[in-house]
């Protein structure tokens, strides 16, 4: 346990009992207790946070990703459109070219 045997284990508890005395060790031994409490408490709630904000930056990742997919398609749509249309413009001019020069 921490590196410590038992004569030194022993060594120790007899130095604390003899520095605060028989009926002050359970009340530090609460103390202690509480204070490990609130420190694993503060670090479970750092996690989360860093948790958190690494899920929000993937959802504005995939966003930023889905966001520029669609602009493409659309910028490609739209082209394809354009196309098209000028497409049926030739289409009807060549058409209609005949019967504009019969009048």
């Amino acid at each position: 346990m921490f590196g410590i045997g038992g004569g030194e284990l022993f060594f120790v508890i007899l130095v604390v009992l003899m520095l605060f005395g028989s009926d002050k060790i359970p009340e530090i031994a609460r103390s202690l207790g509480k204070g490990m409490k609130q420190l694993k408490n503060a670090t479970n709630e750092i996690k989360s946070e860093i948790n958190k904000n690494t899920d929000l930056n993937d959802i504005k990742n995939t966003f930023n990703d889905v966001r520029s997919d669609v602009t493409s398609h659309t910028k490609n749509l739209g082209n394809n459109i354009n196309e098209e249309i000028n497409q049926v413009k030739e289409n009807i001019e060549d058409a209609s070219g005949p019967i504009k020069r019969m009048r």
